[in-house]
């Protein structure tokens, strides 16, 4: 079964206090790797050395974001974390209209190109303003139309789009370009926060079987905001998802 990551956003608060504890807390966990967003002091090589030696991966990096820093800065940090695939991804506006849409497609194009000329290839990450309606179509249909070599790490949750969209439905259009997945769950109401992983109203399920098998590298679970305690919020995941047999 695909490995099981943990984006390190979810644990932000706590990781500002203790990063090293939290680090073990997740190997103890029994977490495959981690995907972080900021490595809170390490150098990017020590940030890989120190995941290593708890026995995880470093799964995949949001630090730094492809289209948010200088290619040449995102290579030299993916090639100390071990990596070969970077991630970006877009704000609202980058979406709001034909016009931006365009921009957005063109400008997608020329990073993929300059990263693929240093070996690496381009993931996006996606919120849920990309599955907004232009000109009578899903905006992200029509990007992943004309960006036909971009990768995706689909976020599931923000591709249900508050249940105007199906996540596993948008993942099957997709599949064959999408290694990593976000996981997360909740009521899919905006504004309320997310649950611990089989808790919400996601059908986690059709997910994982929309996914192809031979592509899918990483199932990476991410809360952005929780009621609850987040460590354990983050446990509970991963042991449904153990216990359910869809990913680790």
């Amino acid at each position: 079964m695909v490995p099981i990551s943990v984006q390190l956003y979810s644990l932000r608060a706590e990781s500002e206090k203790d990063f090293g504890g939290v680090l073990r807390a997740l190997a103890e966990s029994g977490f495959d790797g981690v995907e972080p967003y900021n490595l809170f002091g390490f150098t990017p090589a020590g940030f890989r050395r120190r995941v290593e030696s708890l026995g995880m991966k470093v799964s995949s990096s949001h630090f730094p974001f492809a289209n948010r820093s200088p290619v040449a800065k995102t290579v030299d940090i993916l090639g100390a974390l071990g990596l070969h695939r970077a991630i970006g991804g877009y704000a609202p506006a980058d979406f709001e209209s034909a016009d931006a849409l365009q921009r957005t497609i063109e400008a997608t194009q020329r990073l993929l190109d300059d990263l693929k000329a240093q070996g690496i290839s381009l993931a996006l990450h996606n919120h849920w303003w990309e599955y907004a309606q232009i000109d009578g179509r899903l905006a992200y249909h029509t990007f992943q139309d004309a960006v036909r070599e971009v990768q995706f790490e689909l976020d599931t949750y923000w591709a249900a789009n508050f249940g105007a969209c199906n996540p596993a439905r948008e993942l099957s259009r997709i599949r064959s370009r999408t290694p990593l997945l976000h996981l997360k769950d909740g009521p899919l109401i905006r504004g309320e926060p997310m649950v611990a992983l089989g808790q919400g109203k996601q059908d986690l399920p059709a997910i994982m079987r929309a996914a192809d098998p031979s592509v899918l590298e990483w199932a990476i679970i991410e809360l952005d905001a929780c009621a609850t305690d987040m460590l354990t919020a983050v446990r509970e995941s991963l042991n449904f998802l153990v216990t359910t047999q869809l990913a680790g």
